[in-house]
């Protein structure tokens, strides 16, 4: 059993010693006044050199003597969604588009930003083109010299891939024997501009699809679809008015899409899933003709039918044999088949409304999410992006199989066996870790000397706002967290939830979920406007009310809320008391008792408010700009941009990077600047390390 010194600092005038009996669950009792240090090691190796720490829970962290780091960076929990290998080694992130010569499969790998290759034969899943662990970038070259910001469609033309280059607002294209990539057409700049090459301008460009001579594009965002001649890059829209929305059939710019995304040919005619029409259009190339083959515009549903009687929800990838239509109908995770002869259309595989990752026959096979798809022999492969793998339907039976990548973002287990999806934040009780695993809608829980990672309350992929017990309780998207050791407050959406570590239990202290504003109030009747960053001095709480420009104050006892710092909607960077100053979209906050230090995003500073008086400072500014945590070890704050980790002596306002580069993102393990990270979003510490969120890469690093 281990003693610990609770130091509270001028929030807290009553010391209180602690016996810590296992993670969260403390013992209390008050202090007699004597001087108490601890021995609290988090790891073996930590224990012949840190056998006297004083540690304060405050903060959401333990507060003590100052950290004393290397800068050794490692990778302390889950798993990165990117690997090569074969099968369920392999690893994808989002993977939307699909194409097939018939021998591989070549995928749009979206979030990692890669274009990737499969041997249908073996799984054995290689990368192409676009650089590992890069979360954007614009660069044509070769292999890993390339990269892409977000590609999505992806089509095959002899020996060459064109990728829709999504968030680029390009099209590209790969030389499949080289991973050479050069850009075909558009530019960075959006737009809607017919022409040659980079003179052509595309917005948010997403399905592809070729007939040997033009390629054909759904660009989403103007809600058209154009030609690009491949011999020459000429540019021309084919059908739909750019920036305008709707239905209706018709030739050329007289029809009207709501982003369009699927795309593919039959020879004479473009098959285009209209997916916010719900709709399945059908595009005669020589005439510009549009008109609707299967389903009904804003009639949303999962109902088999012929032509309009059918209903889709989310139609998105296409593709074609010639005779039959293969639809991944996404939010209903069902692939569903439209005979081109008759307009028929039915389920070949999955069941409406039930997600997951079986494989199965049929109605039985689950999945998560299907965007791509492609046809190679007596099989289609579907790109199942929620999870993160290449699934198989054989077309003659309907039976559904994984050929590559691993399902499951939520797996609880010890060090890279555990999964997170892109979580936001992690407090610490010293002894144990929790994450708002934000894109599972969980709350996580890490034992620091074990790695052992479990889930403490939600339930992965179903999301709400429901108070309850454990997996019975439901978040929107947990971001902010932090803990007073015997609690942990969470910020969900427009609400604050508090969960009880002992048992999971969920409530919610503050705001109402789905309601935006600004009044300050008690519990429900309080309103909060994209809140971020959340701390505590175990009295009270407080949040960065990011869209308001404000800083909230939350008693705990009573759910009160009121506005410590900044006034509602008033953007800007003043220092002064209360309601006087003026943040720019504030993220990350921490506290040590007597101070609150603001991570200010919109302006690049750190912004610091005594507590007593209201009184806002700026305490530092940095030219890399500020992410969205902070925390303290009561000497030195710990911030980060979006790649590298910076310390800031309180003191003094000096600003070192202590770990990453602030311009190059990746993964890697190292010490200082030889580390690399991918959207830092969240951090803490134990007292004797820092452990940071990695959330491109979906990982919990460790700083010692």
């Amino acid at each position: 059993m281990i003693m610990k010194k609770i130091m509270m600092k001028s929030a807290m005038p009553v010391l209180l010693l602690a016996t810590i009996t296992a993670c969260g669950n403390f013992e209390w009792f008050p202090d007699n006044g004597s001087t108490s240090t601890t021995t609290t090691p988090s790891s073996t190796a930590q224990t012949a050199t840190n056998t006297t720490v004083q540690k304060t829970q405050m903060g959401g962290a333990m507060q003590g003597n100052p950290l004393t780091l290397t800068t050794a960076v490692t990778t302390f929990a889950g798993s990165n969604y990117f690997a090569d290998g074969t099968g369920a080694a392999a690893r994808f992130d989002t993977p939307f588009g699909l194409t097939s010569d018939g021998t591989n499969l070549y995928v749009a790998d979206t979030q990692n930003n890669t274009i990737r290759k499969i041997v249908i034969a073996t799984g054995a899943v290689t990368t192409l083109a676009g650089t590992t662990g890069a979360w954007v970038g614009f660069a044509d070259g070769i292999g890993a010299a390339a990269s892409f910001n977000h590609p999505k469609g992806i089509t095959i033309e002899g020996t060459n891939l064109y990728v829709a280059d999504t968030d680029s607002n390009t099209i590209r294209k790969i030389v499949i024997a080289t991973g050479a990539v050069t850009t075909l057409a558009g530019a960075l700049q959006y737009g809607s501009a017919d022409g040659i090459g980079t003179a052509a301008r595309f917005k948010v460009p997403e399905g592809i699809t070729s007939d040997g001579t033009n390629l054909y594009v759904a660009d989403t965002q103007n809600n058209t679809i154009r030609k690009i001649v491949i011999a020459t890059g000429e540019v021309t829209t084919l059908a739909g008015t750019a920036g305008q929305t709707g239905s209706a059939d018709g030739i050329g710019a007289a029809a009207r899409f709501s982003s369009p995304s699927g795309i593919t040919v039959n020879g004479t005619n473009l098959y285009i899933a209209d997916s916010d029409n719900k709709t399945i259009r059908k595009l005669d190339i020589s005439t510009g003709e549009v008109t609707t083959v299967a389903g009904t515009p804003v009639h949303g549903g999962s109902t088999d039918g012929i032509g309009t009687a059918a209903l889709f929800i989310t139609p998105n990838g296409v593709t074609t044999d010639g005779t039959t239509l293969y639809i991944a109908d996404s939010r209903t995770g069902t692939i569903r088949k439209l005979d081109i002869a008759t307009g028929e259309v039915t389920t070949i595989a999955g069941t409406p409304g039930q997600a997951g990752s079986t494989d199965g026959t049929g109605a039985t096979a689950r999945f998560n999410y299907p965007e791509g798809l492609a046809l190679a022999g007596n099989s289609l492969y579907v790109a199942d992006s929620t999870n993160n793998t290449i699934r198989q339907i054989a077309t003659a039976s309907g039976v559904v199989t994984t050929l590559a990548g691993s399902a499951g973002t939520s797996l609880d287990g010890s060090g890279s066996v555990a999964r997170f999806y892109k979580p936001s934040s992690v407090t610490s009780d010293g002894t144990c870790l929790y994450v708002a695993d934000s894109q599972n809608r969980t709350i996580r829980k890490i034992v620091i000397a074990t790695g052992a990672v479990t889930t403490l309350a939600g339930a992965s992929g179903q999301t709400g706002s429901v108070d309850g017990t454990g997996t019975a309780a439901r978040f929107f998207a947990p971001d902010g967290i932090t803990t007073d050791g015997t609690n942990l407050y969470a910020v969900d959406g427009y609400a604050i939830r508090k969960i009880v570590i002992a048992t999971g239990e969920v409530t919610t202290l503050a705001g109402t979920a789905g309601q935006i504003g600004s009044a300050d109030g008690t519990g429900a009747a309080a309103r909060f406007y994209v809140p971020r960053g959340i701390t505590t001095d175990n009295v009270s709480l407080y949040v960065t009310d990011s869209f308001n420009h404000t800083i909230r104050k939350i008693v705990i006892a009573t759910g009160e809320v009121t506005t410590l710092a900044g006034t509602a909607g008033q953007a800007g960077s003043t220092d002064g008391t209360g309601a006087v100053a003026r943040f720019g979209s504030p993220i990350g906050i921490t506290t040590d008792g007597s101070s609150v230090y603001v991570a200010d995003n919109g302006n690049g500073k750190i912004r610091k408010i005594v507590i007593a008086t209201g009184v806002v400072t700026t305490l530092a500014s940095t030219t890399a700009g500020i992410s969205d945590w902070l925390t303290t070890d009561g000497t030195s704050l710990y911030s980060a941009n979006a790649y590298s980790i910076a310390k800031i002596v309180i003191a003094t306002g000096a600003v070192t990077t202590l770990a990453g580069s602030e311009k190059v993102p990746g993964f890697v393990d190292g010490t200082g600047t030889a580390a690399r990270f991918l959207f830092l979003w969240g951090g803490t510490t134990d007292g004797t390390s820092l452990y940071v969120v990695d959330g491109g890469n979906s990982i919990i690093r460790k700083v010692q």
